[in-house]
Formats: C-alpha cells, sequence, structure tokens
C-alpha cells in the first residue's frame, strides 16, 4: 500500500477500491487499475490527475465517476510522488497479507496486465517524442509482461511461493522506478541514473 503522501492523502486500500468498484459494476479489479496509471506515469505520460482518470478510462475502456474517480487521480497523484520520491515508497496495490497467496499472485498479474495496458496508451500518446527505448526498459517490459501470464505453481510450498511472490514484488518497485526515471529524463534531456541495479528475472 502506501503510505501517507504530500496532501495528506490517506492510506488507500485494496478492500476500499474493491467495493466502490462493486459499486459502479466495473470488472476491473484494483490491482489492474493501478497497475495502469503505473504504466502511464512510467511512459512519461501528463501527471496532472484528471489526464490520469481520463487515460485510464480510455485505455481500459471504463467510465469511473464519483468517490471513486475522486480517489483515481489522489492515487495517480501519489504514485507520481512514490515514484520520484527519495524515499523509494514505491508499491503495487495489492490485498494484504490475510489473503491466500493465489489470490495475491493472481492480483499480481493484474496489475503487470494493467501496467502494459496503460504504458502502451501513454507511449503511444506521449507527445514528448521520447524516441525508443532503452535496452533495460525493453527487458523490463518484456518481463512484466511474461509476469502478467504468471500463476502459482499448484505443487509450490507454501513457503516458497511467499518468497518467490515478495521478490517479484521487489523486483516490480525497481523496474517501475527505473522506467518512469528514464521516460522522464528522456523528456527532459537529462542523463538517467537506475534507481539501483535490477535485482533479478
Amino acid at each position: 500500500m502506501y503510505d501517507d503522501a504530500p496532501g495528506e492523502v490517506d492510506v488507500f486500500d485494496f478492500d476500499e477500491f474493491a467495493d466502490h468498484l462493486l459499486d459502479q459494476g466495473v470488472l476491473a479489479s484494483p490491482s489492474q487499475l493501478h497497475g495502469c496509471l503505473s504504466g502511464l506515469l512510467g511512459a512519461g505520460a501528463s501527471p496532472d490527475p484528471e489526464y490520469g482518470l481520463d487515460a485510464l478510462g480510455r485505455a481500459l475502456d471504463i467510465e469511473l465517476h464519483g468517490e471513486l474517480a475522486s480517489r483515481i487521480m489522489q492515487l495517480y497523484t501519489v504514485t507520481g510522488s512514490a515514484l520520484l520520491g527519495e524515499e523509494f515508497a514505491f508499491y503495487p496495490l495489492l490485498p494484504g497479507d490475510d489473503e491466500g497467496i493465489a489470490e495475491r499472485a493472481q492480483s499480481l498479474a493484474n496489475w503487470c496486465d494493467g501496467f502494459m495496458v496503460g504504458f502502451a496508451y501513454g507511449f503511444a500518446g506521449e507527445e514528448q517524442g521520447l524516441g525508443p527505448l532503452s535496452q533495460e526498459a525493453g527487458e523490463i517490459l518484456r518481463d512484466i509482461a511474461a509476469m502478467a501470464e504468471a500463476e502459482v505453481v499448484e505443487d509450490e510450498d507454501d513457503e516458497d511461493a511467499e518468497d518467490s511472490f515478495m521478490e517479484l514484488v521487489e523486483y516490480l518497485r525497481v523496474a517501475v522506478a527505473n522506467i518512469y526515471l528514464e521516460n522522464s529524463m528522456a523528456g527532459q534531456d537529462g542523463d538517467f541514473t537506475p534507481a539501483t541495479n535490477r535485482p533479478l528475472h
């Protein structure tokens, strides 16, 4: 989840988002929505929250309104701040540890699917002319696309499954931050310095 961010945005709760989506009859999961928002930002899209809300709706072909729309705009802003902040507070929005590993793994796959959709939408519509992606960014996108198709191995030990899950989450944190920084710097004609070394595949 997220800690309080500038502007005193409250902690974002997976179940709360799920309830809002259910109320509006939206079939997408909270993880998919946050992945899409993160993908938009990773592609160098505008950080304006209204843009984020509109682009999310277009990318996923959904319509959001009311309290949910407001929370999505807040989440977009907080996500951008987390990706850029020195505290490295970016985390994918996923169910809590009280959910089973299979449910959390599916949510992680949904997050990755949303990221790829958001990144494709944002990159195609980006007006800064970012040019071709770096080799590292291409590798990261291939990894995330593969993770979108991943499933829990049925005969895998629970502890091993937990360890694998946490490694993938940590990889995503670093990988998405690096893509975001690369495209942000490219848009400003700056030098790109990775947030840290890529930890794993």
